[in-house]
């Protein structure tokens, strides 16, 4: 029996909260739930809603130190979001000038998948499992 049942949010520190927004509410297309400036911590927190219902949280801290290599640093490699149509969104990232790695296929589920990164240079990845 497993005492989990499913992951709710994952939480990423971000440089600027602004132009981490941008990217995940425009860019994306994601949903703004709440953001809440924290005084005592001089830091943002911005939740983020994906389409099943489960969350990001963004964050700012002001003496967070930058990612230290790509994407083999040990603790979050990268983060997969699920799509439906991965031609489309790579056109839809390339016209809001995001560059997309060419889309590979895993040689063992046979989806297709593609790696781009936040303004931070967080990994990110599509992968489509509609053609499986």
């Amino acid at each position: 029996m497993s005492i989990v049942s499913g992951v709710h949010h994952v939480a990423l520190i971000v440089s600027d909260i602004e132009r981490a927004k941008s990217f995940y509410l425009d860019v994306l297309g994601l949903r703004l739930l709440a953001e809440n400036y924290r005084e005592d911590r001089d830091s943002w927190k911005v939740d983020v809603e994906l389409p099943d219902g489960r969350q990001l949280e963004l964050f700012t801290f002001s003496s967070s130190p930058e990612r230290p290599s790509y994407p083999e640093a040990q603790g979050l490699r990268h983060l997969a979001f699920q799509c439906d149509d991965i031609d489309s969104a790579v056109q839809h990232l390339k016209k809001n000038k995001i560059e997309c790695e060419p889309i590979r296929i895993d040689p063992y589920t046979l989806a297709r998948f593609t790696f781009f990164s936040d303004p931070d240079g967080l990994p990110l990845e599509l992968y489509d499992l509609s053609n499986r």
